[in-house]
């Protein structure tokens, strides 16, 4: 049993708490920038997972996500929302190709707290981008692909998807 999600981060500063004193604005810096890296994660009922960055969200790029989930858990159930990129028509094809290895299970519209996968990207975006400003765009990717490598998210899919 896997999960699956994307995550957009953007390369601005995301404001979740700040001090300031009574009646004064605060300062905040940005950088302006509409840079963005994509994230595509998925994690197992076994406590496996697997992330990866992509330029956008799109069919291609789930695609190869896709192969990928493949080819480190072969046999799945996978869970999905029903985002346009899970049904562009390459996806479609590899998934009725690969039918046997690969059931999907489509979860309900508009219904993002029902996906695991969900509580990784709060986890993430509140250590990586929350209230913090990188110096370059490169440097946030790397952050994140580095967060991702090390942190072992535990979401309890029995809970989430029961």
């Amino acid at each position: 049993m896997i999960s699956e999600d994307e995550s957009i981060f953007l390369y601005d500063s995301v404001v979740r708490y700040v001090w300031a004193f009574r009646g004064s604005r605060p300062f905040i810096l940005t950088t302006g920038s509409h840079r963005r890296t994509c994230v595509f994660g998925a994690v197992s009922l076994e406590g496996k997972q697997l992330f990866r960055q992509y330029p956008k969200v799109e069919g291609r790029n789930f695609l190869a996500y896709l192969k990928m989930l493949k080819r480190k858990f072969g046999r799945m159930l996978l869970f999905l929302d029903r985002s346009t990129a899970h049904r562009s028509e390459d996806v479609e094809g590899w998934l009725r190709v690969n039918r046997k290895a690969v059931k999907v299970k489509w979860l309900p519209t508009a219904r993002p707290e029902l996906n695991p996968v969900e509580e990784c990207w709060n986890l993430l975006k509140d250590e990586l981008v929350a209230n913090r400003l990188y110096s370059t765009f490169e440097e946030m990717k790397r952050a994140i692909g580095r967060r991702m490598r090390t942190k072992r998210f535990k979401p309890n899919l029995i809970n989430y998807l029961c």
